[in-house]
């Protein structure tokens, strides 16, 4: 009995319709996913790298000036327990940042170029105060950099691509929900009839909502089939393509194991969730014209 009523409900036409528009919003669904879980990858990678760099800058005019005050620098800043790491940078080094710009000309000797020190300082929101109030003891015209503010603007457009990309999801799966309830009360109108018939042959309404709920994850176990490869693919193939950049922030762009495991559980989440709101539905819907 089971077998016959299922053919009786069945829409080949209908089901393909559903699967393909399942399909769509599974693909975007679990490329929205990838792309948020990526992105807070990223800017926490990047947050991590910039928080606790600063960069002290002695600008004196004079060359052996210069050196004498980062000399005098370091020696007091590898002093404090708030500093992990100080290293000055090479005059070379210098020269390879300012080559772009100045050219040949950035490694004359004459060249009042800044002396470098970059700084690593431990965790906490004293030990950047820390490194400026030893810094500008030896020279008060010294100018510091701290990486991690560089990255606030950043960091704020990260977020807002996080909250997209959820928000991106929630309607993927709320139009798929929507899209099933559209289906379901299109197959108990269209198979009113045959629905009475087995009302009357003994069928109960958990069994009826069973048989839908069947038909509905059928169709969604097929559009997951085909939507989600799809959108796995387009993920490693933009993996492979990121990884080639060489670029700090899109480097740090990758999915990892949580965020493959969420790539693959959300197709069977919609598939499941399609089954249960069909059942639910067809349940509901026999209740009220008992």
């Amino acid at each position: 009995m089971i077998a016959a009523t299922a053919r009786l409900l069945d829409t080949a036409r209908d089901g393909w319709t559903m699967a393909g528009v399942l399909a769509v919003m599974i693909f975007l669904a679990v490329l929205a996913t990838a792309g948020g879980i990526a992105t807070a990858t990223a800017s926490h990678a990047l947050g991590a790298a910039l928080a606790g760099q600063v960069t002290v800058q002695i600008v004196a005019p004079d060359a052996d000036t210069r050196a004498r005050r980062a000399s005098q620098a370091v020696t007091a800043l590898r002093r404090s327990p708030a500093i992990v790491h100080v290293a000055p940078v090479s005059r070379a080094a210098v020269a390879d940042l300012l080559g772009p710009w100045l050219g040949s000309a950035a490694t004359e000797a004459d060249l009042p170029v800044p002396a470098l020190i970059d700084v690593t300082v431990a965790p906490g929101r004293d030990a950047v105060a820390e490194v400026r109030r030893i810094v500008a003891a030896i020279d008060p015209a010294a100018q510091l950099d701290a990486h991690g503010a560089a990255l606030a603007g950043t960091d704020t457009l990260l977020r807002m691509v996080m909250l997209l990309a959820a928000a991106i999801v929630a309607l993927m799966i709320a139009a798929s929900v929507a899209m099933v309830l559209l289906s379901t009360r299109a197959g108990l109108a269209a198979h009113q009839l045959t629905i009475e018939v087995m009302h009357r042959l003994g069928a109960t309404d958990g069994q009826i909502a069973m048989l839908f709920c069947r038909r509905m994850a059928r169709d969604a176990a097929l559009a997951a089939a085909i939507g989600a490869p799809l959108a796995w693919g387009v993920i490693v193939l933009l993996g492979e393509a990121n990884a080639g950049t060489g670029s700090q922030l899109l480097g740090g762009m990758m999915l990892g194991r949580p965020g493959w495991i969420a790539a693959v559980t959300l197709p069977v989440m919609v598939v499941a969730l399609a089954a249960l709101v069909a059942y639910a539905a067809v349940r509901r819907a026999l209740g009220r014209l008992a």
